[in-house]
């Protein structure tokens, strides 16, 4: 094995520039959030909320655009048998930022949440708002050793360095400069990272374009050249399933990575990592100003992985340096991106390619990090267990589980071989269970923990019961439309079978978790509320008995503040004894649109 020294200087040389610019950023702003009363854990959650405009934008763009999204429009517009008709992450991510900054992002910040799980426990209860935790939790930290294990895949082709080695480093440095400034430091590297991203790859594309071994890609987007035109089509049989994966790219909104890269639509909106951001920003309009540039950032960052797709598409490998066979005969299409930049271009211009893909990993792994730490230290440890845990207490809770999900993520990456399938998975059911749920709990009226209950088993069954070929698990569940598919394993000859729904089954397991949800939230209120079933069956105080000390806790309270707001009190009755929890509303924003909680949105009983 050869190492190129000269990159192995460029990425010695980018780590010490990310991990300055981590550190300078946490010095930088230490204080800032923590004055008139803030607590240092809200800080480093949110950052103060006084992201701005220029820090804000790139830091969602650059969250959203990581390694999975360069690396797998990339390959998706270079697979023969899907082009740029397939490559659905850039419109999906975009139009989900869209979707989020008109819907979501006002309510959420104008209610000053700090977790995206604060409106499911504040309604809900601690106990929902944990299970919601699982499939959230799994999310980021599948996502993260997904994206690792990517990089390390990356930096052997273009370096020759050892994968382990390269995993390992870059974890590191990404969990140190988060673990130390928060949100200020994923934040400031992602302004830097963005910069990186965009110079390399479009530094790169000119000379990868005038290689002689790359025929036009003008005439090769519609004409077959070496392989099938890269803009691609859609067969009549797929409609269904490419309008299943776009919505759930939209809803998921961040979906990310090679070939699980189609797949979220609507999915990318219930993740923590979106939110971060929006509860982030200085007033709600910001949050969806922040929405809207990284929708048009998201976009302009594709292009270069569309031109470096297509020209992998249009390439004659047998005149360079890769070899006789071509990348998808190899099964090595998810790494086309690398090996465009390692075949045609200049070493010393791959170099700085290799640095856009490293720091398009880095600025998506730190935030995943983050962002279940803080969902875990907030939502789990704080409002579940330790109600009056000290601010001090949830920083250091905070700094030991962002330690401790990147070493889970980074093991994950090194030793879990399916570790794509199963974030894969786990990203279904977030927008299976998570999005209906969110949609639930900030627009729908009346709803409870019973129909929150229901939702989820009823998305997860569903969504489990169509299987999942990456995992090898197959279905339950036969949807209308399945058909039994042959894979051949070019390299080894083996032949695998496997079930392929055909059926939009995962946006349908999305509506009927929505369904279930507001269904049994009515009946039930209505059984209890109309006598037909016993009050002491309340089982979950969530319908009639209002006077728990839960319930109490989620609806007094304010962040920050000793005194209680009248608005906020209508919906209970005090009691005395009641337990003083964590709070989940900032009392500051809520002069934003009137609106306190999900608590006195939901109060009409």
């Amino acid at each position: 094995m050869t190492i190129h020294v000269e990159g192995l200087v460029a990425i010695v040389l980018f780590y010490v520039l990310i991990l300055f610019v981590g550190i300078w950023a946490a010095w930088k702003n230490k204080n800032s959030g923590v004055g008139e009363g803030g607590d240092r854990s809200e800080s480093i959650m949110v950052g103060g909320r006084d992201i701005g405009l220029f820090v804000g934008g790139f830091t969602m763009t650059a969250t959203w655009v990581g390694g999975g999204y360069i690396n797998g429009t990339a390959e998706y517009v270079y697979l023969p048998d899907y082009g740029l008709a397939w490559a659905q992450a850039p419109f999906g991510y975009a139009l989900s930022l869209v979707l989020g900054g008109l819907f979501f992002a006002k309510p959420m910040r104008s209610r000053g949440y700090v977790t995206m799980l604060d409106p499911f426990q504040q309604l809900y209860g601690k106990r929902m708002g944990g299970l919601l935790f699982i499939p959230a939790l799994m999310g980021e930290i599948f996502w993260s050793a997904a994206i690792l294990s990517a990089l390390g895949a990356t930096l052997s082709v273009i370096v020759d360095i050892n994968i382990n080695m390269s995993v390992v480093i870059s974890a590191l440095i990404a969990i140190f400069y988060t673990l130390v400034g928060g949100l200020y430091s994923v934040a400031y590297t992602d302004v830097v990272q963005l910069f990186c991203i965009f110079l390399g790859l479009w530094i790169s594309v000119p000379f990868a374009l005038s290689n002689p071994a790359v025929a036009d890609i003008g005439v090769s987007a519609k004409e077959a050249i070496y392989q099938s035109p890269w803009l691609g089509k859609i067969k009549p049989e797929d409609n269904w399933l490419w309008a299943d994966n776009f919505f759930l790219l939209v809803s998921y909104g961040f979906m990310r990575e090679s070939i699980i890269e189609l797949c979220d639509m609507l999915g990318g909106i219930p993740w923590q990592v979106y939110f971060q951001r929006v509860l982030s920003a200085s007033s709600a309009t910001y949050a969806q100003v922040l929405s809207f540039l990284a929708a048009f950032g998201c976009l302009v960052m594709a292009v270069p992985s569309v031109l470096i797709g297509a020209i992998g598409a249009s390439t004659n490998w047998t005149q360079t340096t890769y070899g006789y066979v071509a990348p998808k005969d190899k099964e090595e299409s998810d790494m086309i991106l690398p090996i465009v930049l390692q075949h045609l271009c200049p070493p010393y211009i791959s170099f700085f390619g290799l640095g856009a893909v490293s720091a398009a990993v880095m600025s998506s792994a730190d935030s995943s990090i983050l962002s279940a730490s803080s969902m875990f230290a907030r939502n789990i440890y704080q409002q579940a267990f330790r109600q009056m845990a000290s601010d001090t207490e949830i920083v250091w809770v905070m700094r030991i589980t962002i330690f401790v999900f990147g070493a889970l993520a980074t093991a994950m990456a090194l030793l879990t071989g399916s570790v794509y399938g199963l974030w894969y998975l786990s990203s279904d059911l977030v927008y299976v269970i998570i999005f209906p749920q969110l949609l639930s709990v900030l627009f729908v009226k009346g709803t409870n923990t019973y129909g929150s209950v229901a939702a989820y088993i009823f998305g997860l069954l569903l969504r489990i019961g169509g299987g999942e070929p990456y995992l090898k698990l197959p279905p339950f569940i036969y949807y209308p439309g399945w058909v039994m598919e042959k894979k051949v394993h070019l390299i080894s000859g083996d032949v695998e079978y496997f079930v392929q729904q055909r059926f939009p089954f995962k946006s349908v397991s999305m509506v009927a978790s929505f369904l279930a949800n507001v269904v049994f939230s009515y009946l039930t209120k209505y059984l209890f509320e109309s006598g037909m079933l016993s009050h002491k069956y309340d089982f979950l105080d969530a319908v009639v008995s209002k006077h728990s000390a839960e319930i109490m806790d989620k609806a007094t309270l304010v962040s920050n503040h000793d005194n209680i707001i009248l608005s906020e009190m209508a919906p209970v009755r005090q009691v005395l004894g009641a337990t003083l929890a964590g709070t989940f509303t900032n009392a500051e924003a809520l002069s934003d649109d009137g609106e306190s909680s999900p608590e006195s949105y939901h109060s009409e009983n």
